[in-house]
């Protein structure tokens, strides 16, 4: 199927039930006449994996998910000719995790007591105990420390022995109490039915508020206080992600396990998630800590290259902060998440500029990306700042937002904008000669080309989806679920058939190549991106004044 023509041919990106219900329908999409030698890759998004919060980035363990796929999936893949990047969740693992299970059975006997950071021994002699049984670091330590959510990143875990124990949890956590019933009460406390059914419908109401045991208000109930709070207390179970002591021998046999099972699956391309949060030291900033970030990274490089895979380091900072060029210095690919906001604006002003300068810093800095539009995520602005003004930025997201974008603040502040939620198609205006316009732009810019699957079929901001999901589920706008019927109307669009065009000729034309030779000219609105490998040429003349394009061979 895949010619295979150069080296950082396109990659289509999309959850395994993104095309369908399971990644055997995407893999009936591939195989369609109109798809031959339109991709060289696919990224498969981890709810491939058994796991369970945030679509799977939540990984339980790194077996097949089978309500979504198989391993037969995967063999007809690479049967298929098509190399696989996956992801590799580096900082943490699910509380359902069979690690985190063991820890919550046996406790400090657990061959995994380790395998996690318990937080009072970490911060041992750098702060004081609290009340709430854990340690507070002191100023000194903590005042330069980033935390991706308010507050010490904590989860309170229940030992068998009855203790609770402080372990770090950098992102999601939820704690469940059972909500006991007459019954229950009765059998804990040698109640009489009726006292034990009024004290259950106030128990579990303020459970529903979300009102912690020990504060809850057992008025008229004083007697039973201590029981109860203990008995919701060793009950619970948890949600979340778990951060992972890279200091335990055990995690790094965790660590190769994975990338063995990764390559296994047929993945040459390894994207490493919240890699930055994973080495941790009292005091230091708590993201992309140096030298230890790039220690830790070397050697999962060395595990990673005894079974043929590549590294693609994944990590948000602003173009002044240079981080995308040091990635790149430790001969790492990166992403660039500059060209989605760049591009968007460079349209908006009528000007290819900006991306004629960029095109040439990747080109002179020998700088190797993967470049993209839309993704599951959203459109990153933070990464623009230093490259654009806040000025500049503060229109583009505005310009989003009025086409019924949502912007994402990190951690909840305004002003500190992390990226906009919103289709690519639509943030471009929902005009097809726009997206093409685009489409055309990125295939020409420097580096491997990732296709969200709903930018390629134009697909509209999912307003219903974000309301369905409610409070933090902006990223559902971008997410939509495609049956195969919509997928048989779809390729009829021009604007489909057009992207597929260009992802074809990107894909089989040799004189494209992470080696090849790239010439930039930017005169008048137009902007020309011209490759030549072993003879082989290709240009782009795009004109920013009205979208138009032409591509010469």
């Amino acid at each position: 199927m895949n010619g295979k023509a150069n080296d950082n041919g396109p990659m289509l990106n999309a959850y395994p039930d993104s095309c369908g219900t399971r990644l055997e329908d995407i893999i009936s999409v591939l195989k369609k006449p109109e798809l031959k030698d339109v991709f060289q890759s696919f990224y498969i998004l981890p709810s491939i994996y058994n796991s369970d919060l945030d679509r799977g980035f939540s990984v339980i363990d790194y077996g097949i998910n089978e309500a979504y796929a198989s391993k037969e999936d995967l063999e007809c893949l690479r049967e298929l000719g098509i190399e696989l990047k996956l992801d590799f969740i580096l900082n943490h693992a699910s509380v359902l995790s069979p690690q985190f299970q063991d820890l919550l059975k046996n406790g400090r006997s657990s061959k995994y007591a380790d395998f996690f950071i318990d937080w009072n021994k970490f911060w041992e002699g750098c702060g004081d105990m609290t009340s709430g049984g854990y340690i507070r670091p002191r100023d000194e330590y903590i005042k330069d420390m980033f935390f991706r959510k308010p507050g010490l990143p904590i989860l309170m875990v229940r030992m068998p022995d009855g203790s609770d124990v402080p372990y770090w949890n950098t992102f999601y956590q939820e704690v469940i109490y059972p909500r006991p019933d007459a019954l229950d009460l009765m059998e804990l406390l040698d109640m009489q039915y009726t006292s034990a059914s009024k004290l259950s419908e106030r128990i579990c109401r303020a459970l529903d508020d979300g009102i912690a045991p020990a504060d809850m208000d057992f008025t008229g109930y004083e007697k039973y206080r201590d029981k109860v709070t203990d008995y919701l207390e060793s009950k619970r179970r948890y949600l979340g992600q778990m951060d992972l002591n890279i200091r335990s021998e055990l995690v790094w046999e965790h660590y190769r396990d994975t990338l063995k099972t990764l390559s296994s699956y047929g993945a040459r391309i390894v994207r490493l998630d919240a890699f930055a949060y994973a080495p941790k030291e009292p005091g230091r900033k708590n993201f992309l800590n140096e030298p230890e970030t790039w220690d830790v990274l070397e050697r999962v490089r060395g595990i990673a290259s005894e079974y043929g895979l590549s590294l693609l380091p994944e990590i948000h900072a602003t173009y002044s902060e240079g981080i995308y060029e040091t990635v790149a210095g430790k001969g790492y690919m990166t992403y660039d998440f500059f060209l989605p906001g760049l591009l968007i604006y460079s349209i908006e002003k009528k000007s290819g500029k900006a991306l004629a300068d960029w095109a040439m810093e990747l080109r002179d800095k020998h700088i190797r990306v993967v470049n993209m539009l839309g993704c599951h995520d959203g459109i990153p602005l933070l990464d623009l700042k230093g490259m654009l003004s806040e000025d500049e930025i503060s229109d583009l997201i505005q310009t989003i937002v009025k086409r019924g974008g949502y912007v994402k603040d990190l951690h909840g502040q305004k002003n500190m904008y992390y990226q906009v939620n919103a289709t690519y198609y639509s943030a471009l205006g929902e005009d097809d000669r726009r997206m093409l316009f685009a489409r055309a732009v990125q295939m020409f810019m420097p580096g491997k080309p990732q296709i969200w699957y709903l930018d390629l079929f134009a697909g509209k901001n999912d307003i219903e989806a974000v309301h369905r999901a409610g409070a933090g589920g902006h990223k559902e706008i971008n997410r939509t679920n495609l049956s195969p019927d919509r997928i048989e109307y779809e390729l009829k669009r021009d604007v489909v058939k057009e992207q597929l065009k260009l992802l074809h000729f990107r894909n089989t034309c040799p004189a494209f190549g992470f080696d090849a030779e790239l010439t930039v000219a930017y005169e008048g609105s137009v902007l020309t991106l011209s490759w030549e490998n072993a003879g082989h040429t290709a240009t782009l003349e795009a004109d920013f004044s009205d979208c138009t394009y032409r591509i010469i061979q």
